[in-house]
């Protein structure tokens, strides 16, 4: 009854929020355990009472303040320096601008949104296909949830109650993969394609494009080093990170003005409020999860088919893979979370740092695949592409995406190395 009525709200294309919450009361109703509905409220505030996800709002707010300060033309302009004259420069440049960026708003959506608007008409006055543009741009952000500081691992940490900035930690290495992945796939698409070449730069304007850059690229060295080095907590890091921003682009770019902290502020606000609604609708469904023993029911069934922990992991790859197709990768991973991450741990003794970071990197393919896509559906909505086309173009760079998980399911001494 209650799958039931789960499938047919999400059919119903009603928010996800919304699902959970309306699947958790009806499980209330249909079970004749009406005296929960006491607990109803104090379980979904007891979602979000966490130190932890303070750092949501505040990591929205580091990179809406770098949005208006002028930093991510900074960034682009200093990518586009490093590497815009090689074949295909400006897909290049449109890689290592993301992974800047990515580095600073840690939302998919967020800054799908944003490069889109900038780099695929930019690339397309370039010579650029349309397409073959927004795809990039679309791939790129898979990039976000993985790069310190990341939404997924925020709120991963907090629900397996673990340390989000070793889990911070854990995720560099793994971005950095991905980015190298993704770097060789535009290699190898240029032995196919007739890309263009950016016109010359010459070498004091190149200088000065990558000296404009640097203040940019200090806002996430004080993310990433204050919590390497044990200064700061992730969230105490982005306070200290929403600071230097403002500083920043008010005092050195010159182009934030007092009067826009107000739609900064509100859009930050309103960003954060949907991910931490989804938050607690989800401990609601998680709830209802943990009553009906569901943990204990899939343990006992992936224990005759799984013998080993890689096993294990790729059966759950793949069942992520779906699950990530269907519903917001942020929602699936709080309901998997709880079911998966015990039998992960306590029955085949994986590290809950490499099972976070494989269960974050195979659910954010769901970004770019149907039905919800969002990411998809963003790059297409902004780049005037039909989502099928852009689908189309960037099959190359989910499958490099997949490798790299594959990469991290295997020996637990391998993968130690790469999550230090």
């Amino acid at each position: 009854m209650i799958p039931a009525v789960f499938v047919a709200l999400l059919l119903l294309g009603l928010p996800i929020a919304l699902v959970l919450a309306v699947t958790a009361i009806a499980y209330i109703f249909t079970s004749g355990n009406t005296v929960l509905l006491a607990s109803y409220p104090q379980q979904m505030f007891g979602g979000i009472e966490s130190y932890g996800l303070l750092a949501i709002p505040l990591f929205m707010l580091v990179g809406e303040v770098m949005h208006e300060g002028g930093v991510t033309l900074r960034l682009m302009g200093a990518a586009k320096a490093l590497v815009g004259t090689l074949r295909g420069g400006l897909l290049y440049v449109n890689l290592l601008a993301n992974m800047m960026v990515a580095s600073i708003l840690g939302s998919s959506a967020a800054q799908i949104a944003l490069m889109t608007h900038v780099m695929v008409p930019e690339m397309e006055r370039n010579g650029y296909r349309r397409d073959h543009s927004a795809a990039t741009t679309a791939a790129a952000g898979l990039l976000s949830p993985i790069i310190p500081p990341s939404m997924v691992f925020v709120i991963y940490g907090v629900l397996a109650q673990i340390s989000i900035g070793d889990m911070f930690i854990a995720g560099i290495i793994p971005g950095l993969m991905m980015a190298l992945g993704f770097l060789l796939v535009i290699f190898v698409l240029g032995l196919f394609n007739p890309y263009p070449r950016c016109e010359a730069v010459p070498p004091r304007q190149r200088l000065g494009m990558i000296a404009a850059g640097l203040p940019a690229g200090l806002v996430p060295l004080v993310i990433v080093g204050s919590i390497l080095t044990g200064l700061a907590t992730p969230t105490e890091s982005a306070a200290v990170a929403t600071l230097g921003a403002w500083l920043v682009g008010q005092f050195v770019y010159r182009e934030f003005r007092f009067r826009r902290w107000g739609t900064v502020l509100h859009r930050a606000a309103i960003n954060s409020a949907i991910i931490l609604l989804l938050i607690a609708t989800a401990q609601l469904f998680g709830w209802v999860i943990v009553f009906e023993q569901v943990p204990q029911m899939v343990a006992t069934w992936l224990q005759t088919i799984a013998e080993s922990p890689f096993t294990f992991l790729l059966l759950m790859v793949a069942l992520l893979v779906m699950l990530g197709c269907a519903i917001d990768a942020i929602a699936a991973l709080i309901i998997v979370v709880p079911i998966l991450l015990p039998i992960a741990t306590d029955v085949y003794g994986i590290d809950p740092y490499q099972f976070g970071v494989v269960v974050c990197m195979t659910l954010v393919l769901g970004l770019l695949t149907p039905p919800v896509g969002a990411g998809l559906f963003i790059a297409a909505s902004l780049s005037g592409v039909r989502p099928g086309q852009i689908f189309t173009a960037i099959w190359p760079f989910l499958l490099s995406t997949v490798v790299v998980v594959l990469l991290l399911c295997t020996d637990e001494r391998f993968v130690t190395l790469l999550l230090g």
